[in-house]
């Protein structure tokens, strides 16, 4: 009996502890840190308006600036969902990414440094079917790009999808 009650103590003691951890860790995808980024978008929300998924994917690029007169460093770029990929257009017109959602496996660092006066364009590719059949509906979805110093450029992507 008294075997029984130390093991699902040190089990409740477990759960407890990976909960406490994971919570520490890991911030809510798509959570703002309410602080804003330097960086501007001429645009910051896009509506698809009707997006079929017989269709396939969706593409939307966002032009953002740095208007300032120092150099922003970015380590992150990050989506709300998995059906959701960014990807940032050098100037050359290379592509980095995919970058995704956090919480869906590993998202490299951008590492990339937009300087004063220059634009990147950051090119937001959503796929309808991504959750299958039970997608149809409204979406809405966010990318975040974050600075160096925490200041964060929230884009949004907007639609309704039909089968």
């Amino acid at each position: 009996m008294n075997k029984t009650i130390i093991v699902i103590t040190l089990i409740v003691v477990g759960l407890i502890g990976l909960m406490w951890w994971g919570s520490s860790t890991q911030k809510p995808t798509g959570a703002s840190t309410g602080i804003a980024s330097v960086l501007v978008a001429s645009e910051k929300l896009y509506d698809f308006g009707t997006i079929s998924m017989k269709n396939g994917n969706v593409t939307k690029d966002f032009t953002v600036t740095n208007p300032g007169d120092t150099d922003i460093f970015i380590p992150s770029l990050v989506t709300s969902c998995m059906c959701t990929k960014a990807f940032m257009v050098e100037p050359d017109g290379t592509t980095k990414g995919p970058f995704g959602m956090p919480s869906m496996g590993y998202v490299p660092p951008v590492n990339e440094t937009i300087r004063a006066g220059e634009s990147r364009t950051v090119r937001v590719v959503y796929d309808p079917n991504a959750h299958g059949p039970a997608g149809v509906g409204p979406i809405d979805r966010f990318i975040t790009i974050t600075d160096k110093s925490g200041g964060e450029l929230q884009l949004e992507i907007k639609g309704l999808v039909t089968p």
